[in-house]
């Protein structure tokens, strides 16, 4: 098997049903073949992605958002195979930050005439990320979004609804958190690990200036109440994270996160997994191999 697409129909607005048929032909445009996995449900990609591995593909895609693409990357890294990435999703994040196209014909493209360039991973537990991973706030607004997505809200209101639902409850967890040889005690409403630093500037939004750099970036937030809390968000969205005296930042290659609770959701790429306490968090320094229109430096080429 020369491409094997693992296609998400639950990503972004929903997929054509033609689509399947459409992403294999724009392949065979380029002189590639394609075989494209529908994901029941958007539930079993990692068993479409293990299936196609075991066929023998030269290179998995992965058709979706965020989370489709973090869980295909799991099975790209572990048999050491380049990615390919069409973004379908909402946002989008990982195919912004490297400059993917958007447009699905010359994703394709991309994916079939690109150069392989490596990128950095987190993993914690076991489980990769490609943006970041938090525990706290976030992991329960997903949830709790899903939930009133399913009772038929729209996917920006059911984010409102699940926001104020979770700020009128107590949204803290107390957690040690073992950095570079530095131990911090927070009772916070989140912790956040990204893959790499974020530059956090406010109402512009957030983004990474680099994907190799070999860390994890850890912010974590000082709240001791909702007033607060809410008071801090507001900071966070019109300043800089530098200017918010409240958020503690680390750097390091690992990290340990320990709380009181044997298990915890966690958002890893805005999917929620059950996990195990303590969280190992680990950087995985160019693990991954993904197709892009330049190649970044090696880690010997940026010494």
């Amino acid at each position: 098997m020369d491409v094997a697409v693992v296609l998400n129909p639950r990503a972004g607005h929903g997929t054509d049903d033609g689509l399947p048929r459409t992403i294999a032909e724009l392949y065979a445009e380029l002189g590639r073949e394609a075989t494209v996995f529908v994901a029941a449900q958007g539930m079993d990609l990692p068993a479409n992605a293990k299936t196609a591995v075991a066929a023998g593909c030269r290179m998995l895609v992965a058709a979706g958002g965020d989370g489709t693409v973090r869980e295909v990357a799991q099975a790209a890294v572990e048999q050491q195979l380049p990615l390919g990435v069409l973004p379908l999703g909402t946002l989008n994040h990982f195919a912004r930050e490297l400059k993917l196209p958007l447009d699905m014909r010359e994703a394709v493209r991309m994916t079939a005439q690109g150069a392989v360039r490596r990128v950095d991973v987190g993993e914690v537990n076991g489980h990769l990320f490609l943006n970041n991973a938090s525990i706290g706030v976030y992991p329960r607004v997903v949830e709790l979004r899903h939930r009133y997505e399913r009772g038929g809200l729209g996917k920006w209101i059911a984010a409102l609804w699940a926001s104020l639902a979770v700020l009128r409850r107590r949204p803290f967890v107390a957690a040690r958190i073992l950095a570079e040889g530095e131990t911090v005690v927070r009772r916070t409403p989140f912790i956040f690990v990204g893959n790499n630093e974020y530059r956090m500037l406010g109402l512009r939004g957030v983004h990474r200036t680099s994907l190799e750099d070999g860390v994890l970036a850890v912010y974590a937030m000082r709240a001791s109440r909702r007033t607060s809390l809410l008071r801090l968000a507001w900071e966070v969205l019109t300043r800089t994270a530098d200017q918010v005296e409240e958020l503690d930042r680390f750097r390091a290659r690992e990290i340990t996160v320990e709380t009181r609770r044997s298990r915890l959701p966690v958002a890893l790429d805005g999917e929620v997994r059950m996990l195990r306490s303590p969280l190992q968090f680990r950087i995985r320094p160019l693990a991954l191999q993904v197709m892009t229109s330049t190649v970044a430096p090696t880690q010997d080429q940026r010494r």
